[in-house]
């Protein structure tokens, strides 16, 4: 181990030194680079009430996981100021592999994180900004890690029921093989929902890995495979529920939902000195999904209805890695990151035109090879006991290639950034530290936007997008620890986008949007009442604003404006445990003029359970439980119901929230 204390990466982690862990999660100050960056340790993790694995996601202060279709497609996501869609400028990565999709079928960013199982989770990290040099592509608004356990500490076979058609079976365990261990985890799930068309929704997940050595001097290979199908109850139209023509559990076509499959090979390998570092992982993984939708349902065909199918095949293959080591400038500590990051994604997708899943007819086909090489410097200097600075430059370069069943949206081209970063940490003093934050960074445009000529369903011309859009983010933060017990976080930021560019799935056309600006202020809690009782209390708010002047207003669509979420987890009350959990996320715009918006969201859910014996234990999960009538998700457009009018109706559309339910899960160890 390195004996540079107080020298810190950007994102968080000490560097090559041990994080003191204080109940359920890291102490941050004299190791954090902002205030927006954190550390959520397993036994906090495993404190928390997920209905679906996306949703271990919001142990990140501020970040609301949603759900506006069948379970198995990819969650929303609403964070600082954001509707992030399905993902979005939210980096997420499990176990050093990324899950954000480039140029998907349905949606920029595409994280499917249904093949998570959440017992196999050792830790999570957050960071928030474009101020970490080793964050790419998609990090903008934030940058969030998931790790995956090389040994469990004991075997595990879980068997759950619930109502809704819930049945989880889960045995997982890491013995002794060779000179190091084999984990293996295997997951069957089914799920109908609260709908009246059940979800029906059935996943098979497996995990094996063998792994030598430890987090510092070691390695693993791992082989990973999910497999899912589901049906898909999406948004409805609110006139047909307010008027009794539909039940808010109804849907319209019954032949909306999907298939899905994951298959993974990784690698990942460490090697500490005493005064370096080297980590380096790759991955091969394959992801084919067919998504069935219908929103406006007959006012495109009013015989064979607008559902649309959105076939997605790829094959990503990635190396990471990045070498750290310390070096003395001027009697001053300091240490060095350099870091290469390399992706190609071989992809075949679509749009097509289908009736119950048939296709009727095809809007485009597309071939595309997307490849991307990101290199990074990062520089951490104490130059005095109250002052330390971490100060990083990364560049990235792009290479779209598309080959399209039209000859004039097919082509290639090239698209690079720079982003430079600095954070100024001072302190700490009185256990507390002060931070000031900027950088640059970017979100990738779908790669069909880069090339394209002639919209695919009208054939007009239209003109190409930036490959790469620019973000600008400052920001400023204090944290402290002086309340024993009590770790708080406070920040302000500000961030920039140059175009809210989207590749818009559902229409196969790519739209610039118009520049940008969010601001907003988060505050977040953790606080160890006693040996028994942990709280877990977070607010954040945005205020979310197209920069440019229009007519139609300058509202972002969508844009989350409040969150808050309190967490209490109660433990060693001899063999009972259990955790109860708030969450709000308030109304948002739905159009630029802010003339219809969403209601505000809140939820209730808790656990309860107790320990049969040191091996056996019993848990009761209730999600909803003031059975809240409210929205996942809300959207305003317009649709046409069959004997409406040929132009349609505009209306709120809504995904609503699950009713009331409750789950029970036999846990044994072994």
């Amino acid at each position: 181990m390195l004996a540079l204390a107080g020298v810190a990466r950007a994102g968080g982690e000490q560097a090559l030194e041990k994080v003191t862990v204080i109940g359920s999660t890291t102490q941050q100050v004299g190791v954090a680079d902002a205030a927006s960056v954190g550390t959520v340790t397993q036994k906090q993790l495993e404190a928390r009430t997920v209905y679906r694995p996306g949703e271990l996601l919001e142990a990140t202060p501020g970040l609301v996981v949603s759900q506006h279709s069948g379970e198995g497609k990819a969650n929303q996501f609403y964070l600082r100021g954001f509707n992030l869609d399905h993902g979005t400028d939210l980096r997420t990565s499990v176990d050093g592999m990324l899950v954000n999709q480039r140029s998907h079928g349905h949606g920029q960013g595409w994280t499917d994180l249904n093949f998570l199982i959440p017992e196999l989770a050792t830790g999570l990290r957050y960071k928030k900004g474009p101020y970490d040099a080793s964050e790419g592509d998609f990090a903008s608004a934030g940058a969030v890690a998931v790790t995956y356990a090389d040994a469990l500490p004991s075997g595990i076979a879980s068997i759950g029921l619930g109502e809704n058609g819930y049945r989880r079976a889960l045995l997982a365990d890491s013995p002794a093989f060779a000179a190091g261990k084999l984990l293996y985890a295997l997951e069957a799930l089914h799920n109908d929902g609260p709908f009246i068309h059940p979800d029906n929704y059935r996943k098979v997940n497996g995990v094996l890995r063998y792994s030598q050595g430890d987090a510092a001097n070691g390695w693993n290979l791992t082989g990973m495979a999910y497999s899912a199908k589901w049906n898909a109850t999406d948004q409805v139209p609110k006139r047909a529920v307010d008027s009794g023509r539909l039940n808010r559990f109804d849907l319209i076509d019954p032949t909306d939902g999907g298939r899905a499959h994951r298959y993974s090979l990784s690698g990942a390998w460490r090697r500490t000195g005493d005064t370096t570092s080297t980590e380096i992982n790759a991955y091969l993984a394959h992801w084919k999904l067919d998504l069935f939708s219908n929103f406006t349902y007959f006012l495109d065909n009013p015989v064979d209805g607008d559902q649309f199918a959105q076939p997605d095949r790829r094959t990503m293959t990635a190396l990471n890695a990045k070498h750290t080591w310390q070096a003395a400038w001027f009697g001053l500590d300091s240490e060095n990151e350099v870091g290469l990051q390399i992706q190609n994604d071989n992809i075949f997708n679509g749009l097509l035109n289908t009736r119950a899943r048939q296709t009727l007819s095809v809007t485009r086909r597309d071939h595309i090879v997307e490849s991307s090489v990101g290199a990074y410097l990062q520089n951490a200097t104490r130059w005095a006991k109250w002052f330390r600075t971490v100060v990083g430059v990364r560049a990235d370069t792009y290479r779209f290639d598309v080959r399209s069943d039209r000859a004039e949206n097919s082509g290639t081209t090239d698209a690079s950034k720079l982003s430079p970063k600095l954070n100024l940490i001072f302190g700490p003093w009185d256990k507390t530290e002060l931070y000031a934050n900027a950088g640059t960074g970017f979100h990738s445009n779908d790669a069909r936007g880069t090339v394209i000529k002639g919209d695919p369903k009208s054939g007009d011309a239209v003109d190409p997008v930036t490959p790469l859009v620019r973000s600008k983010g400052i920001e400023l933060g204090a944290r402290t620890s002086l309340i024993a017990g009590l770790q708080t976080s406070l920040s302000v930021y500000r961030l920039d986008f140059d175009s809210e560019l989207v590749f818009v799935g559902d229409a196969g056309t790519t739209q610039a949007g118009r520049p940008s600006r969010r601001t907003g202020v988060e505050l977040a809690n953790y606080y160890r009442l006693s040996d028994w009782l942990t709280v877990d209390a977070d607010v954040a708010f945005a205020r979310a604003r197209l920069r440019d002047a229009a007519p139609e207003g300058t509202r972002i669509p969508g844009a989350v404006e409040g969150v808050a979420s309190v967490a209490l987890a109660l433990d060693n009350l001899g063999p009972w445990f259990g955790a109860v959990q708030a969450r709000y996320f308030g109304p948002r715009p739905l159009i630029e003029d802010n003339s219809v918006r969403s209601k505000s969201t809140a939820t209730l859910n808790g656990r309860i359970g107790y320990k049969i014996s040191p091996k056996l234990q019993v848990e009761l999960e209730g999600f909803n439980l003031t059975n809240r009538q409210a929205s996942a998700i809300d959207y305003y457009y317009t649709s046409r119901l069959p004997g409406e009018a040929a132009e349609g109706v505009a209306d709120l559309h809504f995904h609503p929230i699950e009713s009331r339910s409750f789950r029970a899960t036999l846990v044994a160890r072994f």
